[in-house]
């Protein structure tokens, strides 16, 4: 599995344009509006070496922390503007309010673009890369508010094991969510998606990225990994509560989400 995600790094992003004609933007966005997080969240993202994820976090936040601002600016009319300038600059300088984002990938490629993509996009706030595995995290106990995984779980090896430590190092009241691909309730559309998998997806991984095995494994992945009750099944077991699931697109993907209580 490494060496497939060595393989496809530098071409990750552009790979999953093409294989979800775009909508994986669109997924990762309700997962992390799904996630709601507030000034001062400490988010762990497994398997997020590229920074989707990540990036979307540290957006959020902000843009929470701005409309914070703006209320208390409104609350206060007869601010001078010395006053106004200064609030303005303490935010600049604490735009995420506390919050931290780790992202952690057993794939030091994928980190590496990862870090050159913040680099470009201009984050460093708030924002760190660990090199690490799923089952066997290099973190304390109770230590995250939220743990994320995005379309990474099904490439674990022991997914049981992967979602034990989400456990251990979430805070208790701390949330998983996992984005991952799933299985299709539409019979006709899952023959269409099957066809669009099995048949395209390869093709795609040949000629955009030159590598036809390495996306040819990470359909039968897909394929592979257990529908939305079996996988909520493995979360309750876990010890997590609340566990509940949404589809998105008739299933294609779903957003897994459970609480350490």
């Amino acid at each position: 599995v490494n060496q497939v995600f060595e393989s496809v790094a530098k071409k990750y992003d552009v790979m999953n344009d093409s294989m979800t004609l775009g909508v994986h933007r669109l997924w990762k966005d309700i997962l992390v509006r799904k996630m709601n997080p507030s000034p001062g969240t400490l988010l762990l993202d497994v398997a997020g070496g590229t920074g989707d994820i990540a990036f979307r976090f540290i957006n959020y936040v902000r843009s929470v922390r701005q409309r914070q601002l703006q209320q208390r600016l409104k609350h206060h009319q007869n601010l001078s503007w010395q006053e106004i300038a200064n609030s303005y600059q303490e935010d600049k300088r604490n735009s995420l309010g506390d919050s931290q984002v780790v992202v952690c990938d057993i794939n030091k490629e994928m980190l590496k673009v990862g870090k050159e993509k913040a680099q470009d996009l201009g984050y460093s706030e708030g924002l760190s890369w660990v090199l690490g595995n799923a089952e066997e995290l290099p973190f304390d106990d109770d230590m995250f508010d939220v743990y994320t995984i995005a379309f990474g779980i099904r490439n674990v090896t022991r997914i049981d094991l992967a979602l034990q430590e989400a456990y251990r190092v979430l805070k208790p009241g701390g949330r998983f969510l996992c984005l991952e691909f799933s299985q299709v309730s539409n019979p006709l559309l899952s023959r269409l998606y099957d066809l669009y998998s099995f048949q395209v997806i390869p093709v795609l991984g040949e000629v955009i990225a030159g590598d036809w095995k390495s996306y040819q494994y990470l359909v039968e992945s897909i394929r592979r990994f257990p529908p939305q009750e079996e996988f909520k099944a493995m979360i309750e077991d876990a010890g997590f509560f609340k566990v509940d699931y949404q589809n998105l697109n008739s299933g294609i993907v779903a957003i897994h989400s459970g609480f350490k209580l």
